[in-house]
């Protein structure tokens, strides 16, 4: 639970947060009191956000998947979401990943603090396209292999898509 309140304070903008004390005493037959003495330190926010490494997507392209502005609080928490998944949308890892780049990486680097605020400079690791080389279907007794062929959305000779992996594996369960 600490860990989850210092989190908390994290995603508020708070990256220096402590826990400087903490007692947990009785309060009667049946309660606790538990005190936590929280030290949020100072609130910081984004400045300039730096891509490096990127050759297939602009850095444009890149701000507007990250959808995080200057000034905006900071939060480490959701910068990773953005880059690597997002429930409610696109990330940067799905447009790469989605598009063939199956060894793709980012990797977020603090470069400069300057009083409340925070440049993030993205490392970009993009790698080789990968192409589907073979499909093997094993351990199906339910279901005849041709219709599961069918069914498949990532086909061999294919770039890796993320995406049309996980929807051909979606239908594949719905078949039971």
């Amino acid at each position: 639970d600490k860990a989850g309140l210092i989190a908390y304070y994290n995603s508020k903008g708070y990256r220096d947060a402590v826990i400087t004390d903490d007692s947990v005493y009785l309060y009667n037959n049946k309660s606790v009191n538990i005190d936590l003495q929280v030290e949020p330190g100072q609130r910081y926010y984004f400045r300039d956000v730096i891509w490096t490494g990127n050759y297939v997507y602009q850095d444009i392209t890149l701000d507007n998947v990250l959808g995080i502005n200057k000034g905006d609080v900071y939060d480490l928490e959701l910068v990773n979401k953005k880059l690597n998944y997002n429930p409610q949308g696109t990330d940067i890892s799905s447009l790469y990943m989605d598009n063939g780049y199956l060894f793709f990486s980012v990797n977020p680097v603090e470069v400069r603090i300057e009083e409340d605020s925070i440049d993030l400079e993205m490392r970009i690791y993009e790698g080789a396209q990968a192409k589907i080389s073979k499909v093997m279907i094993s351990g199906n007794d339910r279901t005849s292999d041709h219709v599961i062929l069918r069914e498949l959305r990532t086909l061999p000779g294919d770039y890796f898509s993320r995406a049309e992996l996980i929807r051909t594996q979606r239908e594949l369960s719905q078949l039971g």
